[in-house]
């Protein structure tokens, strides 16, 4: 293991993953550049001893809600959302492994032949073991995001922060890459992101983390150190807190 230089304030995290920020300059599915830069980040907060369960989106692949839209039931478009967020997950894992990490995924969905079930037991005992835990397929159930999968997963494993890893680097005003001007915020209380209905993550999501005084940070995963920053407790992006 090695010795931070500084000293971690969280020893437990789950992070957050857009299906879209895989994609990088790509239009479709997973550029490999991006995960193997992503594998390398989690390698260097996790041989600190920090244990990390992550959560990935499937819109890189396929939308749930983007399918409902076009006609097809959303039951079954949700249901093939999931297995979107599985597909994404084997990718994580090897890309992990790739850099001498032991990570397992676990499903909502019962998928055996590729993945584990997701138990939420066994889930704290790999973390303990020092496994990368990747959560795939949601909630298991149509009508959820997986913001909100993320929000119940961080919350059930006991994880003392949830890090939301976009391609911004945090929340702003208004859209910044629409407009020049947006002011980027330092901080947020959740009850002021509900009542201005700032988009940080799924009305539901936000709640869960409000009730169960759940921190989030919001950060530019494609910068480097980010995520180590944010395991220290430093002001890296948006803190969205009850203080």
């Amino acid at each position: 293991m090695i010795t931070p230089s500084k000293p971690l304030k969280y020893r437990r995290v789950l992070l957050k993953l857009s299906g879209e920020a895989l994609m990088g300059n790509e239009a479709y599915g997973i550029d490999p550049e991006v995960i193997g830069r992503l594998a390398h980040e989690i390698a260097d907060i996790s041989r600190q001893g920090v244990e990390i369960a992550i959560v990935v989106g499937g819109g890189n692949i396929f939308r749930g809600t983007g399918l409902a839209a076009a006609g097809i039931d959303r039951v079954t478009a949700d249901h093939m959302g999931m297995l979107a967020t599985i597909m994404n997950s084997l990718a994580i894992q090897d890309a992990l492994e790739s850099v001498q990490l032991h990570a397992r995924v676990m499903s909502a969905l019962k998928i055996n032949q590729a993945c584990e079930d997701y138990i939420r037991r066994r889930a704290v005992r790999h973390l303990e073991k020092g496994r990368i835990a990747i959560l795939a397929a949601g909630t298991g159930n149509p009508f959820f995001t997986t913001d909100s999968a993320a929000s119940l997963r961080a919350i059930e494993i006991g994880a003392e922060l949830l890090i939301k890893a976009t391609k911004v680097d945090g929340v702003y005003t208004s859209d910044p890459v629409k407009n020049k001007n947006a002011v980027r915020y330092e901080s947020l209380n959740y009850d002021e992101v509900i009542e201005r209905k700032i988009s940080v993550m799924d009305t539901t999501a936000v709640v869960l983390c409000r009730d169960n005084q759940m921190p989030l940070r919001v950060l530019d995963m494609t910068k480097p150190g980010a995520l180590l920053n944010a395991v220290r407790g430093e002001d890296e992006g948006t803190l969205v807190s009850n203080a």
